[in-house]
């Protein structure tokens, strides 16, 4: 692979509704730059970009990857992340290795819920997007219904068409550029007129672009509110500035599997997807603040966004490099752990397949392998000069499975394989909850969960068997109580005793246990309090009514006795443990359930409906 200047470089996020056709796209963009000799397919599990055995299974991409294209001496690295909603981790850590996202639409479905989130992270993230109007060659292919799906569902205005489609489904033969309005015609992409019959709709929508250009520029706006015609370059000019203030959004059309409009599109995100060192990101340099602007001559920083343990290579951290060069063999720390490792394996990476590098240059992205302390989010940086990259943040699971080992065997194997999973995917933990006594996995969804019950299987060899969880109940009580009780032991040596006199109130939710003495005048000696907390302690964990842990109660001891012979630690461990019950039982106890404050996003036309 030829080496590449970080002004070379564009990192794009290949991002959309699942299934509209990204994979295919980036397969189809290395076939037409001669990246690989024969296109493959999504069905087959033949692409370059879905290689993982749980994919070709599947028929979806699950794990983002990483797939270069080079052309016109530029590297386009495109990042292809899952369409489909559970694997949401995987578009996050895209997004954070890239300057911009290619939304991937279909044609005939125009704008879908995939689409609209993906639009929304880029959005809310501040990062330019280009949309692609994919599958022109379909039957029941509309550019315009699906561009205008798209500002109406996304209530963006500023969503500008930069093409027209010439035809569409089998008549579908090219594009119209509406910068240079010219024709494009056929795979190959030959430059002809446009066809008399599309001539005013160009006209047209070119209109519409202009005015979208010169908006995105003071001078610009000036010299066409006095009338006067901007200028091809003029107008290129106010397109860049447009798309890398988020202002302008441009959509392309064409079709990936018959190759029209591919070449246009690479010509795009060549024109108007930011260079990496033309965007900054945050961090810290010590205790202060910093910003990376992805220059080689800045501090060393890559900041690992995706973590692979292969059974062969070991683990795998995709890197994206923010600042410096990382260079083979060169002393590199982590910045989380203070921890320095030479560099041994450094690789461009392409799909599943991994190329040696000499050194990675600011702005690019590449793998390391064998530094077993990486994990997603850490970063990499000289041992001499400590730097951290803000890393992304990743949602909480909403989907839970209990998890059970098949076999003896498969129980030495579970903790290791969950840590091997939940390093892999930061959308996915895993506890062990002590209130009901079982492990449970937690992921974005039933398919991510399940996914990851295969990997264990597969990659590490350890087989669950899946269950519902049990409701993770607490105990507590609801008014305050008294009780008192009396331990007294003989049994012919040494005799136990302790009397305990005990008041539980309630405290506020998220209150927590507290345990406190208003014993006065020496009923009872200072050195047996520990003994009469750990007896309660010991009820807390395992509940008083129905086997839940206790929560939000405070534990007051007011009075007691002691015997100068007879009392003892156990005895009055014992006491506690009792006399707490008592109390709690009268105190109105009460089971608490688990409530999850839930966000729920609706489309104003049917917002009457659900309502």
């Amino acid at each position: 692979m030829a080496k590449f200047k970080t002004d070379q470089i564009r990192n794009v996020a290949l991002l959309g509704h699942g299934g509209a056709g990204k994979s295919t796209l980036a397969e189809a963009l290395l076939f037409k730059t001669g990246a690989i000799s024969r296109m493959g397919r999504v069905e087959d599990g033949s692409t370059v970009s879905d290689w993982d055995a749980e994919e070709h299974r599947r028929g979806i991409s699950i794990n983002l990857a990483v797939v270069p294209v080079e052309f016109e001496n530029l590297k386009l690295n495109l990042i292809d992340a899952p369409g489909y909603q559970d694997f949401v981790g995987e578009v996050i850590s895209a997004l954070f290795a890239a300057e911009a996202g290619l939304v991937v639409v279909d044609a005939v479905s125009g704008c879908q819920v995939g689409t609209e989130l993906a639009y929304d992270r880029l959005r809310d993230l501040e990062k330019p997007r280009i949309v692609f109007v994919n599958r022109m060659d379909r039957e029941n292919a509309n550019f315009t219904n699906a561009v205008d799906s798209l500002r109406t569902t996304l209530g963006d205005e500023k969503i500008v068409a930069f093409q027209i489609p010439i035809g569409s489904a089998d008549s579908f033969k090219g594009v119209i550029s509406l910068i240079e309005m010219k024709a494009y015609m056929g795979p190959e992409g030959k430059e002809s007129p446009i066809p008399a019959d599309l001539q005013q709709e160009a006209e047209e929508a070119r209109i519409a672009l202009v005015e979208a250009a010169a908006e995105a520029d003071d001078e610009l706006i000036m010299k066409y509110l006095e009338g006067e015609e901007l200028t091809i370059d003029e107008v290129r000019h106010g397109l860049h500035v447009g798309v890398k203030n988020c202002a302008i959004t441009p959509v392309y059309c064409g079709t990936a599997t018959g190759g029209i409009g591919l070449e246009r599109l690479m010509q795009a995100l060549r024109r108007y997807v930011p260079a990496p060192n033309e965007r900054s990101v945050t961090g810290t340099k010590g205790d202060a603040e910093f910003s990376f602007d992805s220059e080689v001559a800045g501090p060393v920083a890559g900041a690992v966004f995706k973590t692979i343990i292969d059974r062969y290579v070991g683990r795998m951290n995709y890197v994206r490099v923010f600042s410096g060069k990382i260079n083979r063999d060169a002393q590199i720390a982590n910045a989380r752990t203070g921890k320095s490792a030479r560099v041994a394996n450094l690789f461009s990476v392409r799909g599943k397949d991994l190329q040696n590098l000499d050194e990675l240059v600011a702005g690019d992205i590449g793998v390391i392998t064998k530094m077993d302390d990486l994990v997603t989010g850490d970063t990499l940086c000289a041992p001499e000069q400590i730097v951290k990259v803000s890393p992304p943040e990743y949602p909480r699971p909403l989907y839970s499975v209990a998890i059970t080992p098949v076999s003896q065997v498969d129980s030495g194997k579970m903790g290791p394989s969950l840590s091997g999973i939940t390093e892999e995917d930061p959308t996915m933990r895993y506890q062990t909850l002590s209130s009901t006594k079982q492990t449970v996995l937690q992921g974005m969804g039933e398919t991510h969960v399940d996914v990851a019950i295969h990997r264990m299987a597969q990659k590490f060899g350890t087989n669950v068997e899946t269950a519902v969880p049990k409701v993770p109940y607490q105990e507590t009580i609801s008014k305050s109580a008294s009780a008192q009780y009396r331990h007294k032991k003989q049994s012919g040596g040494a005799g136990q005793f302790a009397e305990v006199h005990m008041r539980l109130d309630p405290q506020p939710t998220g209150g927590g246990y507290e345990f406190k003495s208003e014993v006065f005048g020496g009923s009872i000696s200072s050195s047996f309090f520990p003994s009469i907390e750990k007896g309660i302690r010991a009820v807390l964990e395992n509940g008083v009514i129905a086997g839940y842990p206790v929560v939000d109660v405070k534990a007051v001891v007011f009075d007691g006795k002691e015997h100068p012979v007879d009392s003892k630690d156990i005895a009055f461990q014992t006491a506690g443990r009792e006399v707490f019950k008592l109390a709690f039982k009268a105190a109105n106890p009460v089971l608490l359930e688990p409530i999850y404050i839930v966000e729920v996003t609706v489309p104003d036309e049917f917002m009457g409906d659900i309502m």
